[in-house]
């Protein structure tokens, strides 16, 4: 290793994260460090006809390692020094995380100005895209979309309670959601993600996530917890059953208003089925649609306490997956909730990364998960 590069390793925290994987036991694979010399010639020098998007946060390149495997490769934009410890602490968490419907970190590279990320390659393009995007090869019919919506809900299960350390997304959207090429979801980017500690809370000084995901009562405290992931999993639901951007602009009065407060207004009058997608009302089962709204409107409760857990938003949406006669729960406290709620002006027509002042302060600790009690028998695709 050149001068250069050790000064960047060192710079980046390669030596303590190497003490940090070393020390880390568990039945899943350890995450390898990569030579820049190997992503280079995985990515032909990080050339531009391998990109497979960018971003805020920086470039995903698509490469090809020396074995075979294709990687999409993440290199972030310049790193404040002050941050590499919870970069750090980022990929120790998900180095630990082995799960069939969470996006796989299989390493990183510390030896380049800024550091680099290598994941497993998934081929179909995310949710918002099949979703939101007009083509004339539609294959978002209602089967596929509810079993995306189970695998979801059973990574975000398992990242909540299948730990003592629970993991908290912090920024769950539908273009954070990969699928292959079966059309299988993989929650990705774990970048603004926590790992906390038993009091399942994480106490923030900026208010991280995207517009029109994110949970009115963490703007008020400042305090995320699982219930937060579960409000914007919610928000993924509504798009799934009505095809909006979670951002809509309103045909007759041209307001700008949220996918959920636009969705509980049409299920307070009982209108959900004039603003359910026209591309699945033919071919869909409406017990099963009406099923489904029902949940994401308990999801999207004001009060982040009479939300469901992950685990239950799973249990229940398998069970409406398999069910063919769907019995529809209705949310008793939903009415009240929703006429004492506190709407939140959105000032623009799509979604943006925000960031907003907020009082302090807790940390996260790591915790080991593996996916010892897998959530299907067997893989599926």
């Amino acid at each position: 290793m050149s001068t250069r590069k050790r000064s960047f390793f060192k710079r980046n925290g390669g030596l303590l994260l190497q003490q940090q994987l070393n020390t880390k036991e568990g039945n899943v694979e350890k995450t390898r460090i990569f030579t820049s010399r190997e992503l280079e010639k995985a990515t032909e020098t990080f050339s531009d006809n391998r990109i497979l998007g960018q971003g805020g946060q920086g470039t995903v390149y698509k490469g090809m390692l020396v074995d075979g495997r294709t990687v999409a490769v993440k290199k972030s934009k310049l790193v404040d020094e002050d941050k590499l410890e919870e970069f750090i602490n980022e990929v120790v968490i998900l180095s630990q995380v082995n799960h069939r419907h969470v996006v796989k970190l299989l390493g990183c590279c510390l030896e380049t100005e800024v550091p680099l990320l290598v994941y497993e390659f998934i081929p179909n393009g995310n949710l918002f895209q099949h979703i939101h995007d007009e083509c004339d090869d539609y294959t978002m019919i209602w089967g596929v979309r509810l079993r995306i919506a189970v695998d979801i809900a059973g990574a975000l299960s398992y990242l909540h309670s299948a730990a003592c350390s629970p993991i908290y997304h912090r920024d769950v959207k539908s273009t954070n959601i990969l699928l292959d090429e079966k059309y299988r979801a993989k929650v990705s980017d774990f970048g603004t993600s926590r790992s906390v500690t038993v009091d399942h809370t994480h106490w923030t000084t900026v208010i991280s996530g995207t517009v029109g995901y994110v949970d009115s009562e963490y703007y008020g405290s400042s305090q995320y917890t699982d219930k937060s992931d579960v409000y914007s999993f919610g928000v993924i639901l509504v798009e799934l059953i009505t095809g909006e951007k979670p951002v809509i602009t309103l045909p007759d009065s041209q307001e700008i208003r949220g996918l959920a407060d636009h969705f509980r207004a049409a299920m307070k009058e009982n209108n959900f089925f004039d603003i359910m997608d026209a591309r699945i009302r033919d071919a869909c089962k409406p017990e099963q649609v009406m099923a489904v709204a029902n949940l994401a409107r308990r999801c999207l409760n004001s009060k982040g306490k009479k939300r469901p857990y992950m685990r239950e938003v799973y249990t229940e949406l398998e069970k409406i997956c398999s069910s063919q006669e769907v019995k529809i729960e209705n949310d008793d406290d939903a009415n009240e909730e929703e006429e004492g709620m506190d709407m939140i002006d959105i000032g623009i027509a799509d979604s943006w990364t925000i960031g907003v002042t907020a009082p302090a302060s807790s940390i996260a600790a790591s915790s080991s998960l593996s996916d010892v009690e897998p959530l299907f028998p067997r893989p599926t695709w």
